[in-house]
């Protein structure tokens, strides 16, 4: 079987596709990468190529020593990559010390994968350990009404998390953990990679400030799912504040506590602060 026709790779591309089509991938914007379980790259192992320039991810990976990934590539377009996939996305591997890769599938027009790999890797690494293995996909994508929000919201993650919980009732019990938020920072280097990483050990969703969300998750569907639930809590709290600068109404404290009874998740009460006259957290 060619490894376009296996079914991790045509997921893969279907996810990336559907994000497009959500209109969150302008241009070249935006990145996603699948870490392969054992069976997945032995199915393809004898498609691969067996030589290949090592280059520095950029930082160092150790628990993702020997691992392969499906990534896109840089300055790739989303829109392409349904069209073409071995043009726009790459298989690579980790070496033994998890300081390099190697491109062993794709990109034969040339190319790397994304700019934004060591952010990715490092991610890849926290979720590893803290999930035991189970997440295997990071998705990073530019939603337009979080990047919105960025602008007027305080750059908090209590402030945003119970923000978007109030817009609609399914949204504490997707991400019940809540969101995290990093500052605005230069993309693609070591320093945002740590940054996000450090916040990844609590959440599954993180906010760039004025850039867009990086997500991670067991599977496409439940990753691609996270995601969109997140931006449409976001495009509703756009519309919210554009109709009033104030709620009349919203989910109150012991709601969400009574629907984490009813729904048996756990919902941290950091979340579920008291608010002052102008809808912050009380002193």
């Amino acid at each position: 079987m060619r490894i376009l026709e296996r079914r991790f790779v045509q997921a893969f591309v279907q996810m990336a596709n559907e994000g497009y089509e959500q209109g969150w991938h302008e241009r070249n914007g935006g990145n996603l990468s699948y870490r392969l379980t054992e069976h997945e790259v032995d199915s393809v192992r004898d498609r691969l190529l067996d030589h290949g320039e090592w280059h520095e991810i950029g930082a160092s990976v150790p628990g993702l020593a020997g691992e392969f990934f499906l990534v896109t590539g840089t300055g790739k377009f989303f829109r392409n990559i349904v069209v073409d996939p071995e043009a726009s996305i790459a298989l690579i591997e980790i070496d033994e010390k998890g300081e390099k890769y190697r491109i062993r599938w794709g990109l034969v027009e040339g190319g790397l994968p994304t700019s934004e790999l060591p952010t990715h890797l490092l991610n890849h690494e926290v979720k590893k350990r803290v999930t035991g293995g189970k997440h295997r996909i990071i998705y990073h994508a530019h939603t337009t009404n979080i990047i919105a929000l960025s602008y007027v919201l305080p750059l908090d993650d209590l402030i945003f998390t119970r923000e978007l919980w109030e817009m609609a009732t399914e949204c504490p019990v997707v991400f019940p953990e809540g969101v995290g938020v990093v500052p605005w920072m230069v993309p693609g280097g070591r320093e945002i990679g740590i940054a996000t990483s450090e916040l990844m050990e609590e959440y599954n969703a993180v906010i760039w400030a004025h850039h867009g969300m990086f997500c991670s998750g067991e599977t496409f569907d439940s990753t691609f799912g996270l995601m969109h639930t997140i931006e449409k809590a976001a495009e509703i709290l756009v519309k919210v504040r554009s109709m009033s600068p104030t709620k009349l109404q919203t989910i109150t404290p012991d709601q969400f506590r009574a629907l984490a009874k009813g729904f048996n998740i756990t919902l941290p009460e950091k979340f579920l602060y008291e608010k002052d006259e102008n809808g912050m957290p009380k002193k």
